[in-house]
């Protein structure tokens, strides 16, 4: 389909408080609807993705450096399985939970109690351009699925399949209002903010992140941010070096490289470095050149000109700033210290750092704020051990990328690459909020009496026969007897 004959947005202007307390429709009846009926509408908006693919595939059309099949793997088809993943297993997850006698404390006898999920509220989604359906749509379906009511702020030039997912949505019987599309401007998150949300979900650089944060704080509103990163490879002795090329050179061309979690950063033993090298030099040299923004290549150039001041070799030409495009580039004998290894670039760079053992390919990848995503090659059982130790919110072994699309996996990251996550149990448990509730039966209240005499050893008492180490607890009972026999009836 035509971008440019795709359908124009509909734009909104958020929801206030006032008006949502007002509010006798949409999201109240949604919010406790059952669950089942939520589900039916996810299910219908699933059959719908898949009967209309060819349209999302046009409303995703001006992705650069993307394929009609990227999209379908790499948007469509991870979206329809988010779908059936809430249709199996969300009335489970979000189902209240009783707890039994087990671990209750002795003093509660009589109490019940269950944790409840309910709906957060009103969530604004602010989605990103390198993946503008899936990731604000799973994000998106999940908050539904929960019972909220959603507004999305597409990035700049990318509204179109959110435009589709929302009319397909109605189309499935979710009831009007609850998913709203708003303006592609900074300013509608601003203004959403400031008339009233109650969660934040962001998809976008660690600046914006930092921004957005900032304004939310003076709101006192939550959020789950998903930031910016700057991924690791870890290569062991012993892993396939000719297919760890082949994933090296997939991570720099699938989707122009422009994934929050492609390899930029490689930690090889020495030993293996040249072969290493040598296999890229193959694999590589075939990916044809992607545009890259201006802002980017600006900076990529001055951190590569560093690198190679500092004694790294580029493999391949280094990228200009009068180039809208870019071939994949490749920094060899890249040093700890340097710029490139610290910071987010999205763009086909990849620097590869020789390394005496894990240890100091451990220590010198913590000198990256981002800790996203990072990859191992090798042998299982040490990739596995290894794993424990990498500080990211994820891990693949003997792969990249695409196991993350798995909808039964969260996905989050840590320090400067966010917090929270989404998809997965996780993901759909982070768009809602606790809600404890505990009854009592029984007429004894002994609680509600004035404190008496004797109130304290008996409790101490009691603590120590309870809590107290082995040895100590034929004493606390001898005093659990005295300080009952001692307390005065009533």
């Amino acid at each position: 389909m035509d971008r440019n004959n795709s359908p124009s947005p509909d734009v909104v202007t958020p929801w206030k408080k006032e008006e949502v307390n007002r509010d006798t429709g949409g999201f109240p009846a949604w919010s406790v609807q059952d669950i089942s009926s939520r589900l039916a509408v996810i299910r219908r908006l699933r059959h719908r993705i898949s009967a209309g693919a060819e349209e999302l595939i046009g409303s995703l059309d001006n992705r650069p450096g993307r394929t009609a099949a990227e999209s379908v793997s790499g948007e469509i088809l991870p979206l329809a399985e988010a779908c059936r993943f809430l249709e199996r297993d969300a009335a489970a997850l979000l189902a209240p939970r009783r707890l039994g006698r087990r671990g209750r404390p002795i003093w509660l006898f009589g109490v019940e109690a269950e944790v409840r999920r309910e709906p957060v509220g009103t969530i604004l989604i602010v989605g990103p351009s390198n993946y503008p359906l899936l990731l604000p749509g799973v994000q998106a379906i999940q908050a539904l699925a929960a019972g909220n009511r959603v507004l999305v702020k597409p990035a700049p030039g990318c509204s179109a399949p959110m435009v589709l997912l929302g009319r397909w949505l109605e189309e499935a019987g979710l009831p009007p209002g609850l998913f709203r599309l708003l303006d592609e401007s900074a300013d509608a998150v601003a203004e959403a903010i400031a008339d009233g949300i109650d969660k934040l979900v962001l998809t976008g650089s660690a600046d914006t992140g930092r921004a957005v944060a900032e304004r939310l704080a003076r709101h006192l509103v939550p959020s789950t941010m998903e930031l910016s990163g700057n991924d690791a490879v870890f290569v062991l002795p012993g892993a396939d070096v000719e297919q760890l090329a082949r994933a090296l050179a997939f991570g720099l061309r699938l989707n122009g490289s422009a994934t929050c979690i492609a390899p930029r950063r490689v930690f090889v033993p020495h030993g293996m470095a040249a072969g290493l090298e040598a296999a890229l030099r193959r694999h590589v040299g075939t990916i044809p050149p992607v545009p890259v923004s201006l802002p980017t290549r600006c900076r990529l150039a001055t951190l590569a000109r560093d690198a190679v001041a500092g004694g790294a070799r580029a493999l391949g030409e280094l990228p200009r700033e009068d180039s809208p495009a870019m071939m994949p580039l490749i920094l060899a004998n890249a040093a700890p210290g340097m710029a490139l290894l610290r910071e987010e670039v999205f763009a086909p760079v990849l620097s590869l750092v020789a390394v005496k053992d894990m240890e100091e390919a451990l220590k010198v990848a913590a000198g990256s704020p981002y800790a996203l995503g990072a990859s191992i090659f090798g042998p299982v059982a040490q990739a596995r051990e290894l794993a424990g130790r990498i500080d990211a919110g994820t891990v693949t072994i003997n792969d990249l990328i695409v196991p993350t699309a798995d909808p039964r996996l969260p996905f989050g990251g840590r320090h400067a690459s966010g917090w929270g996550v989404t998809r997965g149990a996780e993901g759909l448990l982070d768009m809602t909020q606790v809600k404890t509730v505990s009854v009592r039966s029984g007429r004894l209240r002994p609680h509600f009496d004035p404190p008496r005499e004797g109130d304290e050893a008996l409790m101490l008492a009691a603590m120590r026969l309870f809590h107290g180490a082995p040895g100590t607890r034929t004493g606390a009972l001898r005093q659990l007897v005295q300080a009952v026999r001692r307390r005065p009836r009533q």
